[in-house]
């Protein structure tokens, strides 16, 4: 395994206009069609990554408490299937109703939205506030497999926290570590 940092795109940076299959509704969904009310996190993630493994569980609490609140999440796997079969889109479905998602799962096989998000790793966390700027990008908490450090989620919660109570999120943000984004060839 190899470790990478995110790419830390500009803040302020749109979000990207997606359209992709989600897994567990088999619907296409488009990020015009996202319902949220305050804010979108957009995480990059995979079903077998020993960096996101570890903080799936925490992950999806903070989905749970934070989307009453008006923000919403959306889980999206970039690997080539091709090459990686426990990304095809009925492994990702397994996965998602596994653990119970309460988001969506979306597979980007043909890599689009990676590329127009700018993202690298999984996992990678993306914050957008209300006119789908991004207001952070980075990662999850310090935790990572080889620190042995708590997951907390600390990070991201701090952003939301920002986001919801109108504050500006600092500036000083840290990139995300996890795996490289399995590319096609």
């Amino acid at each position: 395994m190899v470790k990478i940092a995110s790419q830390m795109i500009p803040l302020g940076t749109k979000a990207f206009d997606f359209q992709l299959k989600d897994v567990t509704s088999n619907q296409t969904k488009t990020l015009k069609e996202t319902s949220f009310d305050k804010g979108l996190v957009v995480v990059f993630i995979r079903n077998k990554c020993p960096y996101v493994e570890p903080i799936l569980g925490q992950l999806i609490a903070l989905a749970k408490e934070y989307q009453p609140k008006g923000i919403a999440f959306i889980a999206i796997n970039s690997n080539d299937p091709t090459l990686y079969p426990d990304d095809t889109t009925e492994e990702m479905k397994a996965f998602a109703e596994k653990h119970h998602f309460p988001f969506p799962y979306l597979d980007d096989g043909e890599q689009v939205a990676a590329k127009g998000f700018g993202a690298v790793c999984t996992p990678d966390f993306f914050l957008f506030d209300q006119g789908l700027n991004c207001i952070y990008r980075g990662q999850f908490d310090d935790s990572r497999p080889e620190n042995n450090l708590p997951v907390t989620g600390k990070d991201l919660k701090e952003a939301l926290d920002c986001l919801l109570a109108k504050k500006k999120v600092p500036d000083s943000q840290l990139p995300s570590h996890g795996c490289r984004i399995k590319w096609r060839t």
